[in-house]
């Protein structure tokens, strides 16, 4: 059963996806994509060659930070090359892969409105 909430959700990750689109001129292919992005901006050194560890790291800065609207994650701090680094402060409930993606859009779509002032 799709929900109103569902259905509103979506229709903001796509809004997301066609803002990002015009910003970057080129289209977000997924959720990981947009992870991706977040963890460069969280990062603050720009665009740059990143191994594939740093990758899979600027993807943990992002979801740290967005899941940090929930109180999941908190700042622990800036090491000397200048990668934030977060702690767990509260279980993550157990979701199904569905709900997982559901989380992070919505707080991805919070990130962006309250971090970047984007309206959706």
């Amino acid at each position: 059963m799709v929900y109103k909430k569902d259905i509103d959700l979506e229709r903001q990750w796509i809004s997301l996806l066609g803002h990002l689109d015009r910003q970057i001129n080129k289209r977000p292919r997924d959720l990981n994509a947009v992870l991706f992005l977040i963890g460069i901006q969280e990062l603050g050194k720009g665009v740059g060659n990143f191994s594939k560890e740093e990758k899979q790291d600027l993807m943990h800065i992002a979801i740290c930070k967005v899941l940090s609207f929930s109180g999941f994650y908190e700042l622990e701090g800036i090491d000397e090359d200048g990668w934030p680094h977060w702690k767990l402060v509260k279980e993550l409930p157990h979701f199904d892969l569905l709900e997982q993606e559901k989380l992070l859009k919505m707080h991805i779509i919070e990130y962006f409105q309250k971090e970047l002032d984007i309206h959706l």
